[in-house]
């Protein structure tokens, strides 16, 4: 059998062994939330999108939740103030929170752009747009920490009516609270109220690691398959610190409330999206309740 042959049956056998999957989350929702490197990366950026797009063409429902820190920070240097975080969280003050607004208006139209061009139509909103996210202020271990927002409702109707019309929702992590204030949201946060609200059938988090260390020290204990008790008691027994805990903590609030599974991928990998959904052996650490197998039909 010749070269090129070869190459064609292997790529008939990659769309083949994606095919159960297809058919299993064929008009279920998965939300994905973009941030990190991914984010930066004008090549990672592409593939991402090309990733959720193919999503959506092949009868998915895909939701984008998108941060946009690094650029954040950026703007916030450009501009001569210092980012102040505490506890892994960006204190947010006035003039903090009009350059977060702005940058992640910026971020959310280019990532519409993105989608547009590969033929999909694309909805950027704001979590302001119609009472999307309802907010309460968030304090850090009791500390004031600005216009930083904790999600108290998410008004699952307005999502719903896009897709239903066959949008793509790429949404904004800024919301109000009950004076029309406006709160700067944690990327990871929103995509979980998200999430829950439209019992998601999965979740994905892109992020700047591989996933679930037992030691973060050494590569070879990533962990593919964690079920929530067993997350649950890596945290308990200090294995996940840093900017893990609340990424893991969350994970297990969206699993607790009918998101069926959620998946910490590596963004610096190509195609990672596709690879953890549609092929036998993912690649980052999917999360998932008791009764659940991760691989379908082995």
């Amino acid at each position: 059998m010749n070269e090129n042959m070869q190459k064609y049956l292997e790529k008939a056998e990659v769309l083949i062994e994606a095919l159960p999957y297809i058919q299993r989350f064929n008009r279920k929702i998965i939300v994905v939330k973009y941030g990190g490197s991914a984010m930066v990366d004008d090549e990672l950026k592409k593939q991402v999108i090309q990733d959720v797009t193919l999503l959506k063409l092949v009868g998915f429902k895909p939701i984008i939740v998108h941060g946009g820190g690094k650029e954040i920070s950026r703007w916030v240097g450009k501009v001569g103030m210092e980012p102040q975080f505490i506890n892994g969280l960006r204190v947010t003050d006035d003039e903090t929170m009009e350059v977060a607004e702005m940058v992640l208006g910026k971020v959310n139209k280019s990532l519409v752009q993105l989608v547009q061009q590969l033929g999909v139509r694309a909805i950027g909103i704001s979590g302001k747009d119609g009472g999307l996210l309802k907010v309460d202020k968030k304090y850090s271990d009791g500390k004031d920490i600005g216009f930083v927002g904790d999600v108290k409702e998410v008004d699952a109707q307005i999502l719903e009516d896009l897709l239903e019309k066959d949008f793509l929702p790429i949404i904004c992590p800024v919301g109000m609270d009950d004076d029309y204030n406006t709160y700067n949201i944690n990327a990871d946060d929103a995509a979980c109220a998200i999430a829950r609200a439209m019992k998601a059938e999965k979740l994905a988090f892109l992020t700047d690691i591989e996933g679930v260390y037992k030691d973060p020290e050494d590569p070879a204990t990533l962990i593919s398959e964690l079920r929530v008790d067993e997350a649950q008691k890596l945290m308990d027994e200090g294995y996940i610190g840093g900017g893990m805990l609340p990424k893991l903590q969350n994970c297990i609030d969206a699993i607790e409330h009918g998101v069926s599974r959620v998946h910490i991928l590596d963004g610096r990998i190509a195609h990672c999206l596709l690879l953890e959904i549609f092929t036998n052996k993912g690649i980052g650490t999917a999360i998932i309740n008791g009764e659940e197998n991760r691989y379908y039909h082995e």
